[in-house]
């Protein structure tokens, strides 16, 4: 696959609005030439598809399928992923060229991101036969590339609430752990004794006989959560993996999905997930409720933008019955890299009323969400810390 070449020519002022502005301004800005000129053609490319280089598709897409693929090849060749990124999403919105996610030689040229992961996902089900093992590479790449980031932040967070809440604070001698008491009570060291009083007392924690907290991860799987479904499985499969937490995940749109015998491989989740059709969260809820064993060590996050299609007052009554009976209940409007999303601002108020904070996350952001849910702290106010925006009924 071709790269980035960072020994591209500098640019003058003339030069950089000339790109920006396209074929239009090359009576006022000149022409380009060389790998400036190579620059402007995949621009042009893309952005003025009616041109000599459009990428544009009429009547049959082989002819065209080369161009494309050349295309690929380029702007990796002169431009950084982060914008290779954005103009291949471009090509797929504005061109509507989801085609060349169905051809292998396309697959291979790609810059693989969130993005593409969840268009492939969502073509899962057409994807031939021949393409397919690609697909799943590239899905796989974007897994990993996911799971180094996130996994080691997600573990030290939940860890470090799960041994905050079950530490021993009132132990027997039998139980005191005196390295962690010791480094605890330092302040209290006495010069003239030479010793320690020990004011607080910290003791081994006691071994769970049973999961300190039951996780239901609930996604929305239309075709407007899609990046949210990609981030939600990479999470799931790394709290699976913590024998401390029981974790469930569920997906659906009119009917309900539950995915959890698949979090070990998230890469097989993904392409069991069938993104887009209608949305129905109270039925999703509904059965999230049948799976919490016990209410006040459960937290369920629903991942949805809250446009329901079922009936709302009897999600609503759902809602009140999981708060009153002490779960943690909280919706994430995207579990995503963008910005403040789309959502039901009504429905979203009204779940705040009864306690159901709801809010975007990023993905850098979630563990500390899942730490403090574990803590039991105030979600609205956590959310308020890190600079999230929270619903919390006046909206």
């Amino acid at each position: 696959m071709a790269e980035h070449d960072d020994t591209l020519p500098s640019t003058s002022r003339a030069e950089r609005w000339r790109l920006v502005l396209g074929s239009d301004a090359a009576d006022s800005c000149g022409t380009l030439d060389g790998a400036l000129g190579q620059m402007d053609a995949a621009l042009a490319a893309l952005y003025e598809p009616d041109g000599k280089h459009g990428l544009q598709r009429r009547g049959g897409h082989g002819g065209s399928a080369p161009n494309v693929a050349r295309w690929l090849g380029d702007i990796r060749k002169y431009f950084p992923a982060s914008v290779v990124q954005v103009m291949q999403r471009d090509a797929l919105e504005r061109l509507d060229m989801r085609q060349m996610l169905l051809e292998k030689e396309m697959l291979e040229s790609i810059q693989p991101d969130v993005h593409m992961v969840a268009n492939l996902i969502s073509l899962s089900q057409v994807i031939p036969a021949g393409t397919k093992e690609t697909a799943r590479l590239v899905v796989r790449q974007v897994v990993d590339a996911l799971l180094r980031k996130l996994e080691e932040p997600m573990r030290s967070a939940v860890s470090g609430a799960l041994d905050r809440a079950r530490r021993n604070r009132r132990p027997r001698h039998a139980e005191i752990d005196w390295h962690r008491t010791i480094r605890a009570n330092l302040r209290h060291w006495q010069p003239s004794h030479r010793t320690i009083i020990p004011q607080t007392l910290v003791g081994f924690g006691r071994k769970a006989r049973k999961p300190q907290r039951e996780v239901i991860l609930c996604i929305d799987q239309s075709g407007s959560m899609a990046a949210s479904v990609v981030y939600s499985s990479i999470f799931g499969a790394v709290l699976a993996s913590l024998p401390a937490v029981s974790t469930r995940l569920v997906v659906f749109d009119t009917s309900v999905v539950d995915m959890s015998e698949q979090l070990d491989d998230p890469v097989d989740l993904l392409f069991g997930v069938q993104l887009g059709g209608g949305t129905d969260i109270h039925r999703a809820v509904s059965y999230s409720q049948s799976l919490i064993r016990e209410p006040h060590n459960a937290i369920l996050v629903l991942i949805s933008d809250l446009y329901e299609g079922g009936v709302e007052e009897r999600l609503l009554a759902r809602a009140r019955e999981l708060v009153d009976a002490g779960v943690q209940f909280i919706t994430l409007l995207a579990l995503s890299d963008e910005g403040r999303p789309s959502y039901d601002k009504a429905l979203a108020a009204k779940l705040a009323a009864l306690g159901v904070p709801s809010f975007a996350c990023t993905p850098d952001a979630f563990p500390g969400l899942m730490a403090a849910a574990i803590r039991r702290d105030d979600i609205g106010q956590w959310a308020a810390t890190q600079g999230l925006v929270s619903t919390r009924g006046q909206e």
